[in-house]
Order: C-alpha cells, then sequence, then structure tokens
C-alpha cells in the first residue's frame, strides 16, 4: 500500500465510524483514493476530515457542511485542506448557521451566503496538528454525547423556526 491511512486509522484519529467515512465517500464530501475496493485516505483527506469533525461537532448539520465544501470548490477551485495549507492566519468563522472564511489577504468571505450575527473563531491549526501528529497507541473510547451547548444551540433552532 502507498503512504496513506486506512479507513480504521482514520477512524481512530478523528471519531468517525467507518459507515461515516463510508457514506461522507459516497456523498462526494471527502472521496478517497482506491486500492481495489480499499479506501486509502491522504494526509490532505484526513485533514480535511478533521476540520469538517469539528464543525460537525460545533453543531452543523452534514448539508451545511456540504455547501462550504462545494462553495469553497466552485469559488476557489480548491479543497477547504488547501486552504488551510496557507498558513495559520486563516480562520473559519461561524455565528452558529454561517461559516465565513477569513485570511488577512481579502478579509471575510461568508461561505453560506447569508448571517448577520456576532462571529466565533474557529482556528484551523490546531484541528490539523492533533489530527496529523504521528500515531500514538490509542486506547479505546466510550462514544461520545453531545455535549449541553450543541443541545442548547438545537433547541434555541428548533424554537426559533416555529
Amino acid at each position: 500500500m502507498e503512504s496513506g491511512f486506512t479507513s480504521s486509522q482514520v477512524s481512530e484519529r478523528t471519531g468517525l465510524t467507518p459507515r461515516q467515512l463510508q457514506w461522507w465517500d459516497e456523498q462526494g464530501i471527502v472521496v478517497p483514493a482506491r486500492e481495489g475496493h480499499r479506501r486509502v485516505y491522504s494526509a490532505k483527506d484526513l485533514a480535511e476530515l478533521a476540520i469538517l469533525c469539528d464543525l460537525r461537532r460545533r453543531g452543523f448539520s452534514l448539508q451545511r457542511i456540504r455547501r462550504m465544501m462545494e462553495l469553497l470548490r466552485r469559488e476557489f477551485g480548491h479543497r477547504l485542506v488547501d486552504l488551510a495549507a496557507r498558513g495559520p492566519e486563516l480562520h473559519l468563522l461561524t455565528d452558529g448557521e454561517s461559516i465565513f472564511l477569513r485570511d488577512s489577504e481579502s478579509g471575510v468571505i461568508d461561505l453560506l451566503r447569508n448571517a448577520q450575527q456576532p462571529l466565533l473563531a474557529v482556528c484551523l491549526g490546531p484541528v490539523l496538528e492533533r489530527v496529523l501528529a504521528p500515531a500514538a497507541p490509542l486506547q479505546p473510547q466510550a462514544p461520545k454525547k453531545h455535549s449541553q451547548p450543541v443541545r442548547a444551540a438545537r433547541a434555541a433552532r428548533a424554537s426559533a423556526r416555529t
């Protein structure tokens, strides 16, 4: 096998299940290379998955994440991780509903095209450092439950819709 990460290795590093990885591949969100029937993830794939997992943990729907990924590819011709590789000054900003991209050159870009609330900065550097660090023996972990802030944010969005 060429240098890359198996689905099991990606699962260990990101917390995604093999089924989630398969579904994200089928939906075209992150599409790894293939060796026969096996998925082989590059370091860029792994980094992108880590960023997307972080957004999911912060309460963003997969639909919103997919829209952001499509916009990045269409508007910039790059994957999210390619933009993140430009340096530590790149941040994703969120108000809980929308996702923005901020860099020192062009300011803030609305990745979902609609937001008018205060923003929360999400620095990509620590997420990438954590997932791309050399592999250490991992201890089995119990599945994580949603944190209280995520539940509260979802409840607030649901009540705002009614």
